[in-house]
């Protein structure tokens, strides 16, 4: 298993992003089929239990207050409600249950259902993960206490990019919700966006903030882009070049973030559906793996289950039933220590 490290300068994984790309996926692969099964892609559903009016004003999402995209607010879902897409989920074979609230904080009065839902998904059987927005330490550890697996928290993209994006809460504000998550003990699920405007040397320093955080994220969503009538974003690009990011260069970004990060779980999530079949076979080959199936990610399309199994039958992928490396070491360590104890 490859030793991880949390060193990295941006000036190293600049030479990362400018190596020869059969080069860069060479290494990628063999870092990758060290530390996973190269075949294998963990499944993840993804479902919005509240839907917009969000105060935030992130240029990317349809879900903000400031956004003019036709997305109608709506109130937490029932916690049944909930519970019976997570079966249906668990049905076509995922792994893991993503849930995401579009707030930009869960008050105190949202808690007790949110760990309801947390406590009913897993006595399923499935892992769990929310997206709340910013957490305070207490409701970190609420949720450590009913159970959650994992918490998502993305910085987006580069510090010096995140202002541009983003002007309602700080780079600083995520990286204190993540620190509060990882204290508390649940897993960090964090990543970006790429195909926002940004330049590569964003693309780097986006890298850069989650591999030398003090432990890598369990997870890393790397989203292309889904420019939205009415966001900021959306309106901004649309038909121009940047509206869609190359695709050798967000294989690239997947690269990078396989060598940096070996252990993580790498995700190809928002902007799947337009990616060829080639596109993803080489994010695979690159180290990507973990999707998002089914056909909606929040409010964005997604692939959806069909397409997914068609593609997995042609690259013969079957998806992933054990556990991840990162969570599978920390089981050990656990046992070692109650051991000496």
């Amino acid at each position: 298993m490859t030793q991880t490290r949390t060193d990295w300068t941006r000036e190293k994984i600049a030479e990362l992003f400018d190596l020869p790309f059969t080069e860069l996926l060479f290494r990628a692969a063999s870092v990758h089929r060290q530390n996973h099964p190269p075949d294998q892609v963990q499944l993840c559903t993804l479902l919005s239990i509240k839907t917009g009016g969000c105060p935030e004003d992130c240029g990317y999402c349809s879900q903000s207050v400031k956004a003019d995209s036709g997305v109608a607010a709506s109130k937490l879902m029932d916690v049944q409600a909930v519970l019976q897409s997570a079966a249906q989920a668990k049905d076509h074979g995922s792994q893991r249950f993503c849930m995401g609230a579009a707030w930009r904080n869960p008050k105190d009065r949202d808690m007790p259902a949110i760990i309801e839902i947390v406590k009913g998904v897993r006595a399923m059987g499935l892992e769990t993960c929310m997206t709340l927005g910013m957490l305070t330490a207490d409701q970190a550890a609420q949720l450590k206490e009913a159970g959650l697996d994992y918490y998502n928290h993305n910085i987006d993209s580069s510090p010096e990019y995140y202002e541009r994006v983003i002007t309602t809460r700080t780079m600083e504000d995520r990286l204190d919700t993540l620190g509060n998550v990882r204290e508390a003990g649940i897993n960090v699920c964090s990543g970006g966006i790429v195909g926002m405007g940004e330049t590569r040397d964003d693309r780097v320093g986006f890298v850069h903030t989650l591999a030398t955080l003090p432990q890598h994220p369990e997870s890393v969503p790397v989203n292309a882009l889904v420019p939205v009538k009415g966001t900021v974003l959306g309106d901004m690009l649309a038909d121009t070049p940047l509206a869609k990011i190359d695709d050798i260069e967000f294989v690239r970004t997947v690269a990078v973030a396989r060598i940096t990060m070996p252990l993580s779980m790498v995700r190809l999530s928002a902007g799947r559906e337009s990616m060829s079949d080639a596109t993803q076979a080489l994010c695979f080959l690159a180290g990507a793996n973990s999707i998002f199936t089914g056909d909606k990610l929040l409010t964005a399309p997604n692939a959806g289950d069909d397409s997914d199994a068609a593609l997995f039958a042609r690259l013969g992928m079957t998806a992933l039933k054990g556990e991840e490396p990162m969570r599978a070491a920390q089981g050990r360590r656990c046992g070692a220590l109650e051991a000496a104890e």
